[in-house]
């Protein structure tokens, strides 16, 4: 009697220890989807380095603070903000700023639309005489799911 007694609580506690297993492989299964990084956000953000002429960053700045900003914004290019390097090398020529979109059609209908406004064909004229960036980067980016910006 005492084997078969034992015999039954070690196929019960195997039976028990399975079934925990098996649940625990069911929720890791569940996380790690819930971990993968992808791109659900239906925002487009674009990345723009200007690299200006040296000595050029604060006229650049100015341009961007006086008058491009509220072109900017009149054609419903949001500008997430604006930046400039920190530091002593030679990327301190940077002006660095992020626009945001609903989707890569709606910011490429605001950016012709804004090509086409007389005032930035003047500010874009007087920076050709002037020169002062460059080269620029741009770089095209949505956010990941863990992405507290969205």
């Amino acid at each position: 009697m005492t084997a078969n007694f034992w015999k039954s609580k070690c196929w019960t506690a195997c039976a028990i220890g399975l079934l925990c297993f098996a649940a625990g492989l069911l929720v890791a299964a569940r996380f790690s989807h819930l971990q993968q990084a992808s791109a659900n956000s239906d925002r487009v953000f674009e990345l723009r380095i200007y690299h200006a002429v040296p000595g050029k960053l604060p006229a650049l700045a100015s341009r961007f603070r006086d008058t491009t900003s509220k072109i900017l914004a009149r054609h419903n290019l949001n500008v997430v903000g604006y930046w400039v390097t920190d530091g002593a090398s030679a990327s301190d020529n940077a002006f660095i700023w992020v626009v945001a979109y609903t989707s890569p059609e709606e910011g490429k209908k605001n950016w012709d639309a804004m090509r086409a406004d007389p005032e930035f064909q003047r500010v874009i004229s007087a920076e050709q005489a002037e020169k002062l960036v460059e080269k620029v980067d741009v770089t095209y980016m949505r956010p990941t799911d863990f992405s507290p910006l969205k």
